[in-house]
């Protein structure tokens, strides 16, 4: 049965993880997403559903456990910001070389370097583009509230393990501090070894009587057979791009022009739109809920309906890159954000669009 609770944005991070089933959780703490390890050391999930939380001893440490923990077929997951995710760049590219699911959470906050401990939105580039080294991506999920950021961790699990590739829960201060309603659901169960045997027989469960061992490695010496596995990889982001692109789409049924934003910008872009229509400027949104599969063929649709674009990020500019080839110059598109932590407010965007669009 479903419950109602008031939550941060983290502990419906943690919450969402018990409740999904989640075998392990292995993290390091650091503002702004540091609740997700402290809920869960309070909830004590071990004596509720058996799942292990364990502080490591840096984040380079923690996403190493996880990959142990998935090549085994276990639901694992850790969480971080900005300048931790870096230090786990080389650990997620193994794992996207080895075909292995996770989930990890980035709680957002400003940099570059050390920054600040306020929210932003410029780690799209690092999480999209694949921060770390080779050709790889990370499936990638940007929530706009606390009830999504609870949705997205079973739903994270549910991509990661049907394309067996890491997956990212992209969020920020403002999304991970802030505090809404949740609908919590049901307490799913923990995979057992005999159903991880037969769902995930590439697990390393050892050696039974009907298979052999398995080995899980990224590694391949000979260039043919590694060029082998990178086309084998590549050909499974394809179908991602098919099949999982999600979005949302506000008042772009008549609208002249659009805001593309994700995450906490796209909320305050909705309150903008509203203030423009109320001045009767015809204002629609996009909100990408995948940055990647990223919805290519929706801008580009929506391109040749409008007359302009404003991508509006807590960042210099970095979605927008992948908005202007989308719309392959079909359409006006700026950018407008803020740095530092500063968020910006609903009627500075819709300004930004008077300036730079409608009277640019």
């Amino acid at each position: 049965m479903k419950e109602l609770r008031l939550m941060k944005g983290n502990e419906a991070i943690a919450e969402g993880a018990i409740r999904a089933g989640a075998d392990g959780y292995f993290g390091y703490p650091i503002t702004p997403q540091s609740e997700i390890m402290e809920y869960l050391m309070a909830e004590k999930p071990k004596e509720r559903t058996g799942m292990v939380v364990l502080q490591a001893e840096s984040e380079t440490a923690s996403i190493n456990m996880v990959y142990g923990g998935a090549g085994c077929g276990k639901r694992v997951m850790t969480s971080s910001s900005s300048p931790g995710i870096s230090l786990m760049q080389e650990g997620l590219s193994y794992m996207a070389g080895a075909e292995l699911p996770c989930l990890v959470v980035n709680v957002v906050r400003g940099g570059p370097g050390l920054g600040t401990i306020q929210p932003s939105q410029a780690d799209y580039f690092q999480t999209v583009k694949g921060g770390g080294h080779g050709d790889y991506k990370l499936i990638t999920l940007a929530p706009a509230s606390v009830q999504e950021m609870y949705d997205f961790v079973s739903l994270g699990f549910e991509l990661a393990f049907k394309y067996r590739n890491p997956c990212m829960i992209l969020s920020d201060g403002v999304i991970g501090q802030m505090m809404e309603k949740v609908e919590i659901g049901d307490q799913e169960p923990r995979w057992s070894d005999a159903y991880i045997r037969e769902h995930h027989p590439w697990s390393t469960l050892g050696k039974t009587p009907d298979r052999p061992h398995n080995i899980i490695t990224s590694l391949e010496l000979e260039s043919s057979r590694q060029e082998k596995v990178n086309l084998k990889i590549q050909a499974k982001y394809r179908i991602l791009e098919t099949e999982e692109v999600r979005y949302e789409m506000i008042d772009c049924e008549d609208a002249d022009y659009v805001f593309v934003a994700y995450g906490s910008s796209a909320r305050i872009c909705q309150k903008a739109m509203e203030l423009g229509r109320e001045k009767g400027i015809k204002i629609g949104l996009l909100r990408p809920i995948t940055l990647y599969p990223f919805p290519v063929k929706v801008l580009h649709d929506l391109a040749g309906k409008t007359k302009g674009m404003l991508v509006v990020e807590m960042s210099a500019g970095q979605m927008i890159e992948d908005v202007k080839l989308a719309v392959e110059c079909r359409v006006h598109v700026e950018h407008y954000g803020r740095f530092g932590g500063i968020i910006p407010s609903p009627s500075e965007v819709l300004h930004a669009l008077e300036n730079q669009i409608i009277g640019g």
